[in-house]
């Protein structure tokens, strides 16, 4: 497989990588996050004159995150705020006819999260609007079709309905033992423990989950239709055993896409057939083959029986339909280590669904089909975002909207004549842009962060590619170390991501200036097992992490220490997740790192199979459970070979971390103390999996700072511990 882009050996990427010299200004420090803005969730107006979006920022006293809806006209001029600075909002949406604004809210005297604001006239109050959902509209707005339970209330309000659940899974002192139960408390009153009797039992995130009281009641999603802000005209379509999904309404009107069960299967009979699958031993030739998990339907607005119109294997989804109503243009792949292809068919005579994107390497993130019967795709192009216009007829996609950059939220007008998206690179924190659909006329609406960026300067990256292991060739980049000069030697640390089927990409990321704020080069890339390079790159690593993806880590590094600005001797590595996993398991390998940084990391595959909430992600990596192959997970348990291990290594951990529970922390930092290997160990209170990206503001910027004085006491001459920059 080769990424399509110039190629530069990895010689030639050693000596030619051109020099930078850094912008005027500071360098970031740690504490400057606090003032860091982020855009998302961009929403246009039906007309294309406004574009309503979430503006977050931080609250560093209250140590808190702040969200706000704001708006900014597409002609230009200064972004407003339509939210109350004193409630948390974000999330915006139009009606079709673009006179109210829905944002999601969670405010005192509400009933729900929907609010909404009168956009067609003087500016008033949010209120919660009466008779709208969300869902599908036809052309005209007429009317919303949107998928819920049924109608049918029995059972509500039963006087021996149990008490609510404890979100902590402990039973209340009046609760009957949960179902499937043996045990009960001796005296309910004195019990606050916890009583397990279900699976999955916590989540990262919501923490342990209580436990239900009785079987639950499968209540398939129907379809509805009513007209927009009249409740009264609320009308279900469809009472069946099986679920509908994914429902899409006909430009005209007409009809109703959805998808569900191949053969239309009551949802009971699925669920109970996936769970005495998940229950089986590990069977290449059963879990491997392709699957029909779900078919694309079809169904007149009145109701009636639905039309199968796709029968192949996979799983559609993101359906959207042609202008004049006769083509449906969806996202599936036909098994789970496939790449997803957009397909089209013919909603009258459906056939063999077309794959427009033949064997293109990408895969789409979003599919939109605009009025002049262009289909208009956004897709992750290794490691930066575009969008590209894609011929229904088939052809190679034509990029539109690019550039080094990672660009999400594409929203167009009504006439699909505008496009907005937030924007961010390697030295631009997110903002704002607009541009025609066609790419032309860009333009940049907001600057929030024009304060920040005229006052810090952000070093820029250079991205290289090279060949490694069995010829495939993988994507990096070098970010410069702020105040560089030629003719100086600077210490380089390796970052890693998670995953591993994530990626790093072109985007602007506090961990990284972070450190290249403290005078170090920072090297990151996207080995084998990366998201963003198709299917066939992204699970090449399958029963194999710390094999191949190493050697691609280690080429990455010999490549760039043969520059004479970097300092080979003066080499750090971390990551989190599966880079925690890999960084831990890096030492064990060499010690020509001189200090390591392991954040979530897992240290060993048995007691973290044990403790995790992620069963899954082993079970299909490592093809099965623990006891099914068993040589596998000790052999890829850096645990097993921690003997090895010489570097100094700072650890970051999460007491509420489920995903990487600290169980396999506590065994790397005992096993390094006992072996007399340098080593700290910073457990996070209230934080989970997720510190580092939504945690409290005041325990992530501590976790930068940490890191920072980490690799500046082992890499930087002359340091002490707490000099920080």
């Amino acid at each position: 497989m080769r990424i399509r882009t110039t190629i530069m050996s990895a010689a030639v990427a050693a000596l030619v990588l051109p020099t930078l010299a850094s912008a005027q200004g500071r360098a970031f420090e740690p504490e400057d996050w606090y003032r860091l803005t982020t855009l998302s969730s961009p929403a246009m107006s039906p007309d294309g004159r406004a574009v309503a979006f979430t503006v977050t920022t931080v609250n560093e006293e209250a140590n808190r995150r702040h969200s706000e809806v704001w708006l900014v006209d597409t002609s230009g001029g200064e972004p407003r705020r339509l939210t109350s600075p004193g409630t948390e909002s974000s999330n915006p949406r139009w009606s079709p006819d673009g006179d109210l604004l829905f944002f999601t809210s969670r405010r005192d005297g509400g009933q729900g999260s929907t609010w909404a604001l009168r956009m067609d006239g003087p500016g008033g109050e949010a209120f919660q609007p009466e008779g709208w959902e969300s869902g599908s509209f036809p052309a005209d707005g007429s009317f919303v079709v949107f998928t819920d339970s049924d109608d049918d209330d029995e059972g509500e309000g039963d006087d021996e309905a149990d008490d609510e659940p404890d979100p902590f899974g402990r039973m209340p002192a009046t609760a009957r033992p949960p179902w499937g139960s043996i045990t009960e408390p001796v005296n309910a009153a004195r019990f606050d423990g916890r009583h397990i009797v279900d699976f999955p039992y916590k989540r990262n995130g919501a923490g342990f989950i209580a436990n239900p009281r009785e079987e639950p009641e499968v209540r398939p999603s129907q379809l509805f239709t009513q007209v927009p802000g009249d409740a009264d005209s609320r009308r279900q379509l469809t009472d069946t055993d099986y679920s509908h999904r994914s429902a899409t309404v006909s430009p005209d009107g007409r009809w109703i896409a959805f998808v569900a069960d191949p053969e239309l299967r009551p949802d009971a009979v699925v669920q109970a057939e996936r769970d005495s699958l998940a229950l089986l031993p590990y069977d290449a030739e059963r879990d491997e083959a392709p699957r029909n998990d779900a078919d694309l339907f079809v169904m007149p607005l009145e109701g009636g029986e639905p039309r199968r119109i796709t029968t192949a294997d996979g799983n559609e989804g993101r359906l959207v339909w042609s202008p004049d109503s006769r083509h449906i243009a969806y996202v599936s792949s036909p098994a789970r280590t496939a790449s997803n292809r957009v397909w089209v068919v013919d909603v009258e005579s459906p056939g063999d669904p077309a794959n427009v994107l033949g064997d293109w390497q990408y895969e789409p993130s979003g599919v939109d089909w605009s009025d002049d019967g262009m289909l208009l795709m956004s897709a992750s192009v290794g490691g930066r975002t575009a969008l590209f216009h894609l011929d229904p007829d088939g052809g190679e996609p034509r990029e539109v909207v690019s550039g080094r950059r990672r660009i999400n939220g594409f929203t167009y007008d009504d006439d699909f004549r505008t496009v907005a998206y937030v924007a961010t690179s390697v030295n631009q924190p997110t903002e704002l842009f607009i541009a025609g659909v066609d790419g032309s006329d860009e333009r940049r609406l907001t600057g929030f962060n024009d304060a920040l960026n005229a006052e810090i300067a952000w070093p820029e990256a250079e991205r290289f590619t090279y060949e490694s292991v069995g010829g495939l060739e993988i994507e990096a980049w070098l970010q410069y170390p702020h105040g560089y000069r030629e003719g100086e030697r600077y210490p380089l640390v390796l970052y890693i991501h998670g995953g591993p089927h994530s990626a790093y990409g072109e985007g602007w990321f506090d961990e990284f200036h972070n450190l290249t704020g403290a005078g170090m080069f920072v090297l990151y890339t996207n080995p084998r097992g990366s998201a963003g390079y198709g299917a066939d790159f992204t699970y090449s690593t399958r029963g194999r992490w710390g094999m191949e993806d190493y050697e691609d880590l280690m080429k990455a590094v010999d490549i760039v220490i043969e520059r004479p600005d970097v300092d080979p001797e003066r080499l750090g590595v971390t990551g989190g997740s599966y880079g925690g996993f890999m960084t831990a398991w890096i030492t064990t390998k060499t010690d020509r790192f001189k200090a390591a940084q392991a954040d979530r990391m897992i240290s060993n595959w048995f007691s973290w199979y044990g403790t995790s909430e992620a069963q899954g992600l082993t079970e299909f990596e490592f093809y099965g459970k623990p006891w099914e192959n068993w040589d596998l997970y000790e052999d890829l348990s850096p645990i097993k070979y921690v003997d090895d291990v010489v570097t100094p290594t700072l650890i970051v951990q999460s007491e509420e971390d489920h995903r990487t529970p600290m169980t396999d922390a506590e065994q790397w930092f005992m096993a390094l103390k006992k072996q007399g290997v340098p080593v700290e160990f910073m457990r996070y209170p209230r934080s989970t999996h997720d510190l580092s990206r939504t945690g409290e503001p005041w325990l992530l910027v501590d976790r930068l700072g940490r890191l920072r004085q980490w690799f500046s006491y082992w890499l930087q001459e002359g340091r002490t511990a707490t000099d920080g920059a």
